[in-house]
């Protein structure tokens, strides 16, 4: 996927809002906050000391709105299906530790983030936006190479100290924050690493059959099994023209296979109970075969989100009140 809107255009615009002012000396008191904390031992509280972090809706206030009066927050939008999310993350990581306290990163799982999803108006994962003193922008949208990024992060952190005098605290290496030492992992099976490593890498149709020896041996593998669903999901919808798709699938209503394909990009796009929504209403309106096979592929999408997740609970419930 090629990154689109790779500039930072909108930021020039921020330099002629009115809360320009009101957020320097925001970010005037924060960082007298932050010091008077620091001289008492005290950690100021949503000070720019963690790097990355994991936000959901109910930090959103203070873990994004109020943290940007101090730093430039970075938001990593991202799922655990999607492939690109994981070329960009670890990149947008190391980053966020190089620059060692000049921006945060806040990565969104947009899975369990809904809202903020559809509030920043995400077109697709990844997507990468900025917050400076409450002000939300567009940074760009799919992987992108590093030094591209770089460039992006260098003008978002000068932007920020120009127009709105903030500047994140300086953090040195390896000080943002004591992580745990994680419990040694179990040894890994080698034909699950196997696929795992084929589906990074792209190669859907080896990751596919290599879930699918694992699963030939072992049936209840959930880790396969999700696996699986993922390789299947990206295939299908590897090389479709997203705007055809979406055509055929509004003036075909009947058509099956068009509303399986609009149904693929929607998940892939993030749009989990629009996907879900839309193959539910399918089983509604066919018979036979057509609702069979509809049907399998709703169960194979629940896979890709998995089975807790409150939004599959909804649409398994809607299916089996058409269904019966």
């Amino acid at each position: 996927m090629q990154p689109r809107n790779m500039s930072m255009s909108g930021v020039v615009d921020l330099a002629a809002v009115k809360a320009a002012g009101e957020a320097r000396q925001k970010a005037e008191e924060a960082r007298a906050q932050r010091a008077a904390s620091a001289d008492q031992g005290v950690e100021a509280p949503g000070g720019a000391d963690r790097l990355v972090i994991d936000v959901d809706e109910a930090g959103f206030e203070s873990e994004i709105l109020q943290r940007s009066a101090e730093v430039p927050v970075v938001i990593d939008f991202w799922a655990e299906w999607c492939e690109p999310c994981k070329q960009l993350g670890p990149v947008l990581e190391k980053l966020a530790h190089e620059y060692a306290g000049r921006f945060v990163l806040a990565k969104v799982d947009v899975d369990q983030n809904q809202m903020l999803f559809q509030q920043f108006g995400v077109q697709g994962i990844p997507a990468v936006f900025a917050v400076i003193a409450g002000q939300a922008l567009p940074l760009f949208q799919g992987a992108a190479p590093e030094q591209q990024i770089r460039q992006v992060l260098d003008q978002l952190v000068e932007a920020a100290r120009q127009q709105f005098g903030i500047e994140g605290a300086p953090v040195a290496p390896g000080a943002e924050q004591e992580v745990p030492q994680a419990a040694p992992e179990p040894p890994a099976d080698p034909a699950l690493a196997a696929a795992h490593s084929a589906l990074d890498a792209g190669d859907l149709g080896g990751a596919v059959q290599a879930y699918k020896n694992v699963l030939s041996g072992d049936p209840g593998n959930v880790e396969a099994r999700l696996g699986l669903a993922q390789a299947e999901l990206l295939g299908r919808v590897q090389g479709l023209d997203a705007g055809q798709v979406r055509t055929d699938a509004a003036d075909r209503p009947d058509d099956v296979d068009a509303q399986l394909r609009a149904a693929d990009l929607d998940l892939v796009g993030g749009h989990v109970e629009d996907a879900f929504g839309r193959l539910v209403d399918t089983v509604r309106r066919t018979v036979g075969d057509d609702r069979e096979k509809v049907r399998l592929r709703l169960l194979e999408l629940f896979e890709v989100i998995g089975g807790e997740d409150p939004r599959v609970v909804a649409a398994r419930g809607a299916l089996a009140r058409v269904l019966f």
